[in-house]
């Protein structure tokens, strides 16, 4: 598909190594006249980012909003259109969690639920609600929701309720497939491990770690590695191409969950 003057929105992409990153630089790479950097904390990463984006040709714009929160939400896609005009590709890459062991169920507490469901589930419904009538007007139309593994299998190490916030990004995929066709097409892409900033972070990662649970895990790998930020960004481009795809989930992860 030729993207040549489209503008994208793609949510927790201001950072320094991560999947979000790595698509907002291939919209721009693609051709996308404008690409939305969204972020909620790191101002300095965004910026970064905005700067390879307009070396490659694109504009940017660089805007902090909590995906959780309507208001903020709203605020986001009005200003995108008072920019730009249009809106052709939304990307709902946000996300948070908090490491809590599966069998911690004291530890997994309401304030983490909340958390986790309103960046990771409400605030994917919350960009597509406030993007749709824009989405729609496009030639293009797509929108293109972050899953996990974890949200498949009883995989990986985050929490509970970050599995279940994934599960539910993938059946919010189908069903606002269903939704919105024909105007708008709804895939999802699906990685296991990334190897950058998200797995590294003692937040939301495995922090001291990392090193040795990323080899262990390339090893479980049919494809002995574990993805890079742009093997996830070029399934999103793959799902964007594919204009009688509508509805699916794009699993990223090297063969990890096929194996024995």
């Amino acid at each position: 598909m030729d993207l040549t003057g489209s503008v994208g929105l793609v949510t927790g992409s201001g950072s320094w190594r991560g999947a979000g990153r790595a698509m907002a630089i291939r919209l721009a790479e693609r051709g996308a006249r404008g690409v939305v950097i969204n972020y909620s904390r790191n101002a300095e990463a965004a910026a970064d980012v905005a700067r390879v984006v307009e070396s490659l040709g694109a504009q940017p714009l660089v805007i902090q909003a909590d995906v959780s929160k309507w208001a903020e939400v709203q605020a986001m896609v009005e200003q995108t259109i008072a920019v730009f005009g249009r809106l052709d590709i939304l990307i709902n890459n946000a996300a948070w969690t908090a490491r809590v062991r599966f069998d911690d169920l004291e530890g997994l507490t309401e304030e983490i639920w909340d958390r986790t469901l309103g960046v990771n589930l409400k605030g994917s419904f919350f960009c597509i609600k406030a993007a749709y009538p824009y989405l729609k007007e496009s030639p293009i139309g797509v929108v293109i929701n972050t899953a996990s593994i974890g949200g498949l299998r009883a995989v990986g190490s985050s929490s509970v309720a970050y599995a279940a916030s994934k599960a539910a990004v993938m059946n919010m995929t189908q069903t606002l497939a269903r939704g919105l066709a024909p105007k708008v097409r709804v895939n999802a892409v699906c990685p296991g491990f990334i190897d950058g900033q998200w797995m590294q972070s003692t937040e939301t990662g495995i922090g001291d770690r990392y090193e040795t649970t990323r080899e262990k895990v390339a090893q479980k790998i049919p494809l002995k590695r574990v993805a890079q930020p742009e093997d996830v960004a070029d399934a999103a481009m793959a799902l964007i191409d594919a204009t009688f795809v509508t509805g699916q989930t794009l699993v990223v992860d090297g063969g990890y969950t096929i194996r024995d």
